[in-house]
């Protein structure tokens, strides 16, 4: 095309500065025609003044306003009188219409129409015009009639944007994006510093999302054998172990677009949103492959289908979990997009969103052991101005059965206590201050107690102290107090063997130590207290463990009423009959009363050392497990202890030899 041809074809644009300035044009020349600027520059006078100007003959015109206010108009020869120098307008644009010379407001109208009239008959002022005006104010009453109409196309513009655009974050923007998905994207310019190097342990864990990663990194690697990517990888483990954590240092490590938001996000009270939101973070997810999704306690919506029996035909639940199923394996799933989803509740999902295909790989992520807690400490301590001579083995034997977030709160406890010490350092003693404060509570030592209930509260722990110390299976003794913590009003602490296997012996004998507080009081007072509260909820548990799920019971056998499926829980009805339930109530009651009869033999045998280490108790308040070697002796099974330290030691690599642990590690309330 020329470009005389385009010159033609050009046509000329409205420029909106044109339609201002016409705007401007038109409120002037209402104003000019109006005189609405220069009667507003008359001066201001009272009635007493005006009848004086009156009566002198300078008045030409008085003007009547709305029935309230009068405008005075001068005579051309008054004008020129030094009275009335400077009353003539200066008006800032041009009028058609003369402005005043004065303004004043009047009282009644009556009166003063009569006082005028009698004021021009008695001076014979016959070139006097009084006159009357009403005055509208034309863009007031113009602005208000076009309110209501800019208000309702407002409004009806803001809500075709909304409708219209993609986006919509805040409250204005939920009610036409309810159907957004709300995950938040991390993608190359969100810079996410957790790497795969903050995660301690998890070994296992971690080399398989770091396949995962790598793969989306390099997969010519993996496809050149014929080998495809795996469709999701399901995160399972006890809470605290590092699952979130895991799914950042994916984050962090991808050079993917990361897709995170949780479960709850899909949820919500209007029908069809959860699908909806389903379907639109996986076109955003498809839109930017390959990419990652992460879905954080998905058990908020990959329960189990069918197992409510209350929800009505249509569950906005199920309908969710149908989509999430279709979008991870159905027609025209892109494999592109990985879905990585971390619960602690595994048990209760569905399978069919288990199967191979969705879900792939199934990552345990346990609790920590003495080896991997040793690394969760060092990289909690980095930030921390810990003491030089801090033993770090020494922290992870203390901590058994602790999970990354309890050793993370260990760790800032332990600052804070050195911190409210006054201290430069954190040291031994803080670390072991904070398992204390973490486990058993806070100390209460100004808490109000009895002599006689003191006393009972000795001999309790005591009894405690003395039956896992005679027994070979029970936990060691790492300390006792009858120091009020918490609810309880006494504790003592052990240090529980990692086992992975439990036989009946050991539980048995766990069993009769618990018992041991309530057998010393029948041993010394011949009574029995409310004490025993937690002792007895915890042995009862271990005892109906052993008969109904364990089949440790000669009586009962072989057999095991656990469900691993979880579909008992929505059951009515006892997988056992009401003979069988007599049978189980009646084993667990004889396991429990042998232990006790047990522990109060042990008890009677040794009843001259449980005194004294419950005067000794008294009178310390703390005993550690010195003070039991020099009143019983050497443990009779100390070899199996060293044994299990020698292991230990081999397991950390540690170069120095182990310590005998002084503090806390594991509470078992006494008294509630």
């Amino acid at each position: 095309m020329s470009k005389e041809n385009k010159n033609l074809n050009k046509k000329p644009k409205l420029s909106p500065y044109w339609i201002y300035g016409l705007v401007i044009a038109a409120f002037f020349a209402v104003q000019i025609f109006s005189g609405g600027f220069g009667g507003q520059d008359a001066k201001s006078t009272t009635p007493s003044q005006f009848f004086d100007y009156l009566k002198k003959g300078d008045v030409a015109k008085v003007e009547i306003v709305n029935n309230r206010e009068a405008k005075v108009y001068l005579t051309d020869e008054a004008l020129k009188s030094d009275t009335h120098k400077g009353t003539k307008p200066n008006n800032i644009l041009p009028s058609v219409t003369p402005s005043p010379n004065y303004r004043f407001e009047f009282g009644d109208l009556a009166l003063f129409q009569e006082e005028i009239r009698s004021t021009i008959n008695e001076n014979n002022l016959t070139n006097t015009e009084v006159t009357f005006e009403t005055e509208h104010n034309v863009w007031g009453d113009f602005l208000i009639g076009l309110l209501p109409f800019v208000l309702i196309i407002g409004v009806w513009i803001f809500i075709m944007r909304r409708m219209s655009s993609g986006g919509g974050g805040g409250a204005g923007g939920q009610l036409f994006n309810i159907g957004k998905s709300k995950a938040k994207l991390f993608d190359e310019n969100t810079d996410v510093k957790t790497s795969f190097k903050d995660v301690a342990g998890l070994e296992g864990a971690k080399e398989e999302v770091q396949e995962i990663v790598d793969f989306l990194k390099t997969p010519e690697k993996y496809t050149s054998l014929g080998g495809k990517i795996p469709k999701g990888a399901l995160l399972v483990g006890p809470p605290g172990t590092g699952k979130t954590l895991l799914a950042k240092a994916v984050a962090g490590e991808a050079k993917v677009p990361f897709f995170s938001l949780s479960g709850s996000d899909f949820v919500e009270m209007f029908v069809g949103v959860g699908a909806s939101r389903v379907r639109d973070l996986f076109k955003q997810a498809k839109e930017k492959s390959p990419s990652i999704i992460f879905i954080d306690e998905i058990d908020a919506i990959g329960r189990a289908r069918g197992k409510n029996a209350m929800s009505g035909s249509n569950d906005e639940r199920e309908n969710t979990l149908n989509q999430l199923l279709t979008e991870m394996d159905g027609f025209g799933t892109n494999t592109n997009v990985i879905v990585i989803a971390a619960t602690n509740r595994a048990d209760i999902l569905d399978k069919a969103l288990m199967r191979a295909g969705r879900f792939d790989r199934q990552i345990f992520v346990d609790l920590p052991d003495i080896v991997e807690r040793k690394e969760i400490f060092e990289v909690h301590l980095r930030p921390i101005k810990k003491a030089e001579d801090l033993d770090i083995d020494f922290l992870a034997r203390q901590t058994p059965g602790f999970s990354g977030a309890d050793i993370a709160n260990v760790c800032n406890e332990a600052a804070l206590i050195a911190a409210r010490k006054g201290k430069k350092a954190v040291n031994k003693q803080d670390f072991l201050d904070a398992v204390d404060r973490i486990i058993g509570g806070l100390e209460k030592k100004n808490k109000i107690i009895t002599v006689d209930e003191k006393r009972a509260v000795a001999f309790h722990e005591a009894g405690h102290a003395t039956i896992s110390w005679m027994l070979e299976h029970a936990a060691p003794l790492v300390k006792v107090t009858i120091v009020p913590r918490g609810r309880s009003l006494g504790a003592a602490w052990y240090l529980p063997e990692e086992r992975l296997i439990v036989r009946t012996e050991q539980m048995l004998d766990e069993m009769c130590a618990a018992l041991g507080g309530r057998a010393a009081e029948k041993v010394i007072f011949d009574k029995i207290s409310t004490g025993a509260l937690s002792d007895l909820e915890k042995v009862t548990k271990q005892a109906r463990a052993m008969v109904t799920v364990y089949g440790l019971s000669e009586k009962v056998g072989n057999l095991t009423y656990y469900d691993s499926s979880g579909q008992s829980e929505y059951g009515f009805t006892k997988p056992y009959s009401e003979q069988t339930a007599e049978l189980i109530d009646k084993e667990i009651s004889e396991i429990i009363e042998e232990q006790y009869a047990r522990a109060i033999r042990i008890l009677e045998e040794n009843k001259d050392k449980l005194t004294e280490l419950a005067e000794e108790l008294l009178e310390k308040e703390v005993i550690f497990k010195d003070n039991l070697e020099r009143i019983f002796g050497k443990r009779p099974f100390e070899k199996d202890v060293l044994e299990r330290e020698r292991i230990e030691k081999e397991a950390t690599t540690a170069a120095e030899e182990i310590k005998v642990p002084a503090e806390d590690v594991k509470n078992d309330e006494a008294l509630d």
